[in-house]
């Protein structure tokens, strides 16, 4: 109450010394004013801060002194007095009926001799004290061991080992390609790049679109891509790598013998500006291609826009098969399951909708539960969706209850586009600049090192696993500081 008051009577101090400033005086003056008042208040707090750190020295130092009259063999009767007149004076200790009890007992008893007086009245004082304390002396071993064994079941060890840069604009998406040492980026500076995991170096450029490149997907099993762009287009383009000049160019004699050609060799990007398929015109978006996927046939596609709409497209034809409609605000992200005919799509209306085509009639589900824009949805194994959000958390949900989460992480960011490893780690990148792991049940794995040296300096926008590790690389993380790295994980079961 006092403290309170105390306060109160600060905050009230420092607002009429705001208003004894001159309305008419200068904006610099005025600010400098403003200023030294704020520190004021801050050495105030500093002071009353001081102060609290004396008073529990003190506090520990009164208890030391009663742990050590209480150990001593022949204490005496003013021993004893001082011990329990401390214990009557120390904080959340018995009533004091108890403790006047104590203090009769101790006049009582003053010529019957001191060894005698001094164990009776031990007694008494760990009856009426001792309980409490041994209850609170085990609840904190019992947390306290909680917690170590926690950090000890979830030793991670993790650290970048690769790093890849060369776009001239924030990062949208990276992927990785499952049988090839290489990933692909989508960017806003309105290309795709192909790198190589073991140069490190941009080995094809796409420049077909005439927009921000928003999203990237590898062809299971050929060499294509596919992306979709702000130009309200998606694309399908060879990637067709040239290995040779990737070998060239990781050679240590020829860097130890640079001549002009070598250089030039070395400096050059193939690049492709022309699509095997577009996917737009009649029936198309009328908006921003956010996202686009591969059904697990290969021979259809799923794209989701800023006008609201998913669409279901045949490569073949490159027409439109089905629009998916339902959403009330722009589309965020779209992911098909690896297996199955089943699609997910993402919106700023809160909901994400799960579409079944495996009928020739297809079923739509909406799933309920975040507050804010769902910014991504992956299915996961076991028939789970992943959902991430701008409310700062993720949800497991299982496909066949939508009425309620399995599992929700909360964590300090908003959450943007996630992966999950076929062995059921969540990898969430974040708007602060940091990437958490955690499993499907919603305990935290790790939170991957950054430092000044090391991680991303803007915001992590995209993550992506790879299934068949290169170079060490488990995970790849691209953000709009334009570059994307290539991180070494070893999680608990692997050390």
């Amino acid at each position: 109450m006092k403290a309170s008051k105390t306060r109160a009577a600060r905050l009230t101090s420092l607002t009429e010394d705001m208003f004894i400033i001159p309305e008419d005086a200068p904006f610099r003056a005025r600010l400098h004013l403003l200023f030294s008042q704020i520190e004021k208040e801050f050495e105030q707090l500093y002071v009353e801060n001081l102060a609290l750190q004396d008073k529990l020295d003190n506090a520990i130092s009164s208890k030391d002194a009663l742990t050590a009259c209480e150990q001593r063999a022949g204490g005496g009767v003013c021993n004893t007095l001082a011990a329990a007149t401390s214990t009557c004076a120390t904080p959340a200790t018995p009533s004091a009926t108890q403790c006047d009890e104590v203090g009769g007992s101790l006049l009582a008893t003053a010529t019957t001799g001191p060894s005698s007086t001094h164990k009776s009245l031990k007694a008494k004082i760990s009856s009426a004290t001792g309980g409490s304390k041994v209850k609170a002396s085990n609840k904190i071993k019992a947390q306290t061991s909680r917690i170590v064994s926690s950090f000890k079941a979830q030793t991670v060890v993790s650290s970048v080992v690769r790093e890849f840069g060369g776009h001239k604009d924030g990062i949208w998406q990276v992927a990785a390609k499952v049988g090839q040492p290489i990933i692909g980026t989508a960017s806003a500076d309105h290309t795709a790049c192909i790198f190589g995991i073991e140069s490190g170096r941009c080995l094809l450029q796409y420049q077909g679109h005439a927009g921000s490149v928003n999203s990237i997907k590898f062809h299971q099993n050929r060499d294509l891509v596919l992306t979709g762009s702000g130009d309200a287009t998606a694309h399908i383009w060879q990637a067709a790598v040239n290995w040779e000049v990737s070998k060239k160019v990781h050679s240590s004699e020829e860097e130890l013998d640079d001549s002009d050609g070598q250089i030039e060799d070395r400096d050059r990007v193939d690049t492709l500006r022309t699509p095997i398929c577009e996917f737009a015109g009649p029936g198309g978006h009328l908006s921003v291609v956010v996202a686009a996927d591969w059904l697990p046939t290969m021979d259809q596609i799923i794209t989701g826009s800023w006008d609201r709409t998913a669409i279901l497209w045949d490569v073949e034809t490159r027409e439109p098969l089905q629009p998916l409609t339902g959403h009330d605000h722009e589309l965020t992200h779209v992911s098909a399951h690896p297996t199955q005919r089943l699609v997910v799509t993402a919106s700023r209306d809160t909901t994400f909708r799960l579409w079944d085509f495996r009928d020739p009639m297809s079923a739509v589900s909406v799933f309920q539960g975040h507050t804010e824009t769902v910014t991504s949805s992956v299915f996961a194994r076991d028939d789970k969706v992943v959902s991430g959000s701008d409310d700062r958390t993720i949800k497991v949900w299982e496909l066949r209850n939508m009425r309620s989460a399995l599992a929700t992480i909360r964590t300090d960011s908003s959450v943007n586009r996630l992966a999950v490893s076929t062995g059921g780690i969540i990898a969430i990148p974040h708007d602060n600049r940091q990437i958490r792991l955690f499993d499907l049940n919603g305990q935290r794995v790790a939170r991957l090192p950054r430092t000044s040296r090391q991680g991303h300096r803007r915001m992590v926008s995209s993550v992506a696993w790879a299934e068949e590790p290169h170079m060490n690389c488990d995970l790849f993380s691209c953000g709009f500081d334009r570059r994307v790295f290539g991180w070494s994980i070893v999680l608990p079961k692997d050390n």
